[in-house]
């Protein structure tokens, strides 16, 4: 059975690249798109704004209340359907067949994690609904997605464009070397431009680490070269992936080392801003 792969919608102005995004990853990977758009809680839950209004006042007040929030349940539900609907709509004028759609009520990590089990990544959009009022900031929901995912988690940018160059950004953890085995691996890279990042002094153990990731992506057929930057390492990738004209950037979400620190921490705002392209996070 083909792993699903699993594209978050919500009706932000980044919907649409998400499953322009997930389109390209479905057609160049065979896999099934699962659209999920979660209600959460405070869209369905109840109000009490009746306070110490009088008992039969309250009452009327009360009835009141329950209709106007069955009313926006209601709605909560047209919408998220709609919303599932154009996203579909999306995918399968890209080419996309296999296409399934959910709509969930509860907490987004809760269903992102019962979703997860069987499925190759999740795709998600840098920012959410609040997208043009927090412009400086990444979304909450991608941040808590990021540190409890254990699939691949690409990051949408605002807008699609077509991807031919990849930059690993490498630093010889865990997590890294667990994107260049599956960058190595996956249909997902394969023809593409793959291109090895370090920020750091050169050395002789620095380079080579580097060629040994450089020779696993030989070994699954790319033709990978590298680089060793200076420089603090959200300022080097960001020049990299202008200099270059890099469509995708990977990295590892997790680690010690100041290039996977940054990714869910204080300077996050400042990678994804600077660099406006999307970002692939393994942990």
């Amino acid at each position: 059975m083909t792993e699903k792969l699993i594209a978050l919608v919500d009706g932000s102005i980044y919907s649409k690249s998400v499953c322009e995004n997930a389109a390209w990853i479905a057609r160049r990977t065979g896999a099934p798109v699962e659209l999920l758009h979660v209600l959460g809680r405070r869209e369905t839950a109840s109000s009490d704004l009746s306070g110490s209004i009088a008992l039969g006042a309250r009452t009327a007040l009360l009835e009141e209340l329950s209709s106007l929030d069955e009313q926006r349940s209601k709605l909560a539900q047209k919408r998220g359907r709609a919303i599932l609907e154009d996203a579909e709509a999306v995918l399968r004028s890209a080419g996309v067949e296999d296409v399934t759609s959910r709509l969930r009520h509860g907490d987004l990590l809760e269903t992102v994690a019962d979703a997860e089990p069987g499925s190759r990544g999740i795709v998600i959009g840098k920012r959410g609904e609040a997208a043009d009022f927090a412009r400086l900031h990444i979304g909450s929901n991608l941040e808590r997605i990021a540190r409890s995912a254990t699939k691949p988690v690409f990051v949408a940018a605002r807008a699609f464009r077509p991807i031919e160059k990849v930059l690993i950004a490498y630093d010889g953890g865990p997590s890294v070397m667990k994107a260049v085995d599956h960058v190595a691996r996956a249909p997902l890279f394969a023809g593409l431009d793959i291109r090895l990042l370090t920020v750091g002094s050169e050395s002789a153990d620095v380079r080579r680490r580097l060629e040994d990731a450089q020779a696993t992506l030989r070994a699954g057929g790319h033709t990978a070269s590298i680089e060793i930057a200076s420089g603090q390492p959200e300022t080097a990738i960001s020049d990299v992936v202008e200099r270059d004209g890099i469509d995708l950037l990977v990295m590892g979400a997790y680690g010690h080392s100041r290039i996977r620190a940054m990714i869910i921490g204080s300077t996050t705002a400042q990678m994804m801003r600077s660099c406006k392209i999307p970002v692939v996070l393994f942990r």
